[in-house]
């Protein structure tokens, strides 16, 4: 916590705005939407809601497909099947660990064949880097396939100077508690058609008609975020350039530190993007030593010491092991490599140089030594 957001948390409960919607809720969508640089946003609970409100507008439904990144958290990819729509997992590229154009193209020339085009394409920005959107973008508007950009991890990283989640027709965020900024819970759908925000805000509040009693035509949900939450996202967002400067020296600390290292490469910045580096992440290549990502957050735990792999990638995962998926290249799956050779080092805005130092310490002491049998 910034120690800003208790400012908004007393408002609400001074004047009683305890409830879904308020000043609070008003406030965070237009300080938002003013940071990013679109026209508008709209509050929701999480990140997954956000994203299940964007494929309701646009229309998925039942026999539908959406294609979506496939090295990714299932939160991606869970809102197509609540659609009744099928998930098709598109690979990732070597440069920026993000959906492959190449392997986007493929597919939509496929699913052109077989007169099946996708209703919308879900591209992730994984661990605050954004995905190489010129060229995505690209393909898609040659397809007149609308983009959905999962922001969730890249709040506060830029495209060419313009903000991560603001090229495609709708952009999402999460404030999860693990995100570099929180309302403990919660999320941001933002777009420049405000028309489709609109229509986001019914849905999102029950797709309530405009009548005295409570009548409604259609499907709708309960994804508002309340007003405390929002006070604490305002709190949050007014510290966002202090929290990407954190995370940005945390890797900087490490790479700078074990960078020597033959058998470690760290997560690259693609020219012409900035990113927040949410998490810092890196690959361990395969060497004679045996060390392996798995055996070195084995070694960490043994030191209380909290490293984690890189996300299993989606069509790897056995709820969708009957989707369809598209790799990088003939006989070169670049989700499938990262999987297996990716680690995510202890990368919180609040961690100290001495714990920082610590995982460094752990670290060369076990790239410097024979593992165990």
């Amino acid at each position: 916590m910034s120690g800003r957001e208790q400012k908004y948390i007393n408002e609400a409960f001074s004047t009683n705005w305890i409830a879904p919607l308020g000043p609070n809720v008003d406030a965070f969508e237009a300080e938002f939407s003013s940071y990013v640089g679109v026209k508008g946003a709209v509050a929701v609970s999480s990140g997954t809601a956000a994203i299940h409100l964007a494929l309701s507008i646009l229309g998925v439904t039942n026999g539908d497909t959406v294609f979506c990144s496939t090295f990714t958290f299932v939160a991606s990819a869970n809102p197509i099947v609540y659609q009744g729509a099928e998930p098709v997992f598109i690979d990732s590229e070597p440069d920026t660990w993000n959906m492959s154009p190449q392997a986007l193209r493929r597919a939509l020339q496929e699913a052109e064949r077989q007169q099946k085009l996708p209703k919308a394409v879900i591209i992730v920005h994984l661990y605050g880097q954004s995905a190489k959107m010129d060229e995505l973008l690209s393909i898609c508007k040659q397809y007149e396939i609308p983009v959905i950009e999962d922001s969730a991890e890249s709040l506060g990283s830029l495209y060419k100077g313009k903000a991560s989640g603001t090229f495609g027709q709708f952009g999402i965020y999460s404030f999860n508690g693990n995100k570099i900024i929180t309302t403990s819970g919660g999320g941001m759908l933002v777009s420049d058609d405000e028309a489709l925000l609109r229509k986001a805000r019914f849905l999102a509040t029950q797709a309530k008609d405009p009548a005295v009693h409570y009548q409604h035509s259609e499907i709708g949900y309960n994804y508002r975020l309340s007003n405390l939450l929002a006070g604490v996202g305002r709190g949050q967002l007014e510290v966002i350039e202090d929290r990407v400067k954190e995370k940005r020296d945390v890797f900087e600390r490490y790479e700078n530190a074990l960078s020597h290292f033959a058998t470690l490469s760290f997560m690259q910045e693609l020219e012409g993007t900035y990113s927040n580096r949410w998490l810092t992440t890196l690959t361990v290549a395969k060497n004679k030593a045996g060390i392996t990502p798995s055996y070195l957050i084995e070694v960490f735990g043994r030191e209380n010491i909290e490293a984690r792999p890189v996300w299993k990638p989606l069509h790897m995962q056995p709820l969708f092991k009957n989707c369809s998926y598209y790799p990088h290249g003939e006989n070169e799956h670049v989700a499938e490599e990262l999987f297996q050779t990716g680690l995510c080092l202890p990368s919180g805005s609040n961690l100290s140089n001495e714990e920082q130092n610590r995982v460094i310490q752990c670290l060369e002491e076990s790239l410097s030594l024979p593992v165990m049998a």
